[in-house]
């Protein structure tokens, strides 16, 4: 059974993790920020999704996935309007 002094030291850890996740987010948000006037980062992160996706394929699952998505992506566009 954990002790209280367990509990403590967990909660204290586990809290100072959560903090350091929360000023690693608020520094990539300004990141993006600085980079706004040159590079879109709605695009990028989009982009940076699929490469990351395309990256855990094996080999042989590159083409079946670029074959899909060429014809997910024709089936979903729509001409945006502004």
């Amino acid at each position: 059974m954990a002790t209280n002094a367990d509990i403590g030291e967990l909660f204290k850890r586990y809290t100072h993790i959560e903090n350091e996740i929360k000023l690693l987010q608020d520094d990539r948000k300004q990141l993006l920020a600085e980079f706004k006037d040159r590079i879109d980062a709605k695009a990028f992160q989009s982009a940076l999704r699929s490469a990351k996706i395309k990256a855990k394929l094996k080999p042989d699952e590159v083409q079946d996935f670029d074959q899909i998505l060429c014809l997910l992506e024709k089936s979903l566009c729509i001409e945006h309007v502004d």
